[in-house]
């Protein structure tokens, strides 16, 4: 029993410890850049492993120097309430959660209709905002755990309490994957337009913002009609999206 109690008093200090390590991490951000992060890292691995080379473009901009039109655009498209929220969406949650869940239901209607017959499986949605988003980028492995899912919801809450909305914007523009070793506002802007990111037009950063849920397979797909069309919706909400 006492071996028992020990080993569970090391597990929750080395909890602690992590905790303690993720908060000065965090802290630090406020006035240090993030050199990369974890997915970033991981992104390289796997570049070194298919191709025996890296290919990594990523230059950091400050927050004045990335177009409003992207900023906007990115919240259009990412998290509409992204300045007002505490970090989790429950709204989006919950809708994302209905709309899965009437997905699942026409799979199971279709296979019931034709279950011989291949069913497309609809798109999932996940109503991740930014700051979610960036904490697990930035410093949580890819692995799809409940308890990977819970330390995201702290260091979601971490990054809310100890950085502003400004800088968690900042960061999040500057570390995005854009394509296939494309990270962040300025390499996008010079690999698929040509000029730096402080000049993307409306149009330029409506479409950087859709390609972010799939960048690498937009990247291979530029003229897709899903592409367009949601290029043209995302254009229309940029108006209405709020700053911080």
């Amino acid at each position: 029993m006492k071996a028992l109690l020990r080993w569970l008093g090391l597990v929750v200090l080395a909890l602690v410890a992590l905790q303690l390590f993720f908060v000065a991490r965090i802290a630090l951000m406020a006035w240090v850049d993030p050199e990369s992060t974890t997915f970033q890292r991981s992104e390289i691995w796997a570049q070194v492993a298919s191709k025996g080379d890296v290919r990594w473009r990523q230059q950091w901009l400050p927050y004045a120097q990335i177009s409003d039109h992207l900023k906007r655009a990115v919240i259009a498209a990412e998290d509409g309430s992204f300045v007002t929220h505490d970090g989790v969406d429950w709204n989006a949650i919950e809708k994302a959660w209905e709309r899965n869940a009437q997905a699942e239901a026409q799979i199971a209607r279709a296979q019931a209709r034709a279950p011989d017959k291949p069913v497309r499986t609809p798109r999932i949605r996940g109503g991740s905002t930014i700051t979610q988003q960036l904490a697990k980028n930035l410093l949580l492995s890819g692995e799809r755990t409940l308890l990977r899912k819970g330390q995201e919801f702290v260091l979601t809450v971490l990054l809310e309490q100890l950085l502003p909305k400004q800088r968690i914007l900042e960061i999040y523009l500057n570390s995005v994957e854009w394509g296939d070793g494309v990270f962040g506002a300025e390499a996008a802007a010079q690999h698929y337009f040509r000029k730096p990111a402080a000049r993307l037009s409306p149009q330029e950063a409506a479409r950087l913002a859709v390609m972010l849920p799939a960048p690498k397979r937009f990247e291979k797909t530029p003229g897709s009609a899903y592409l367009a069309g949601r290029t043209r919706t995302i254009l229309a909400r940029m108006g209405s999206a709020e700053l911080p």
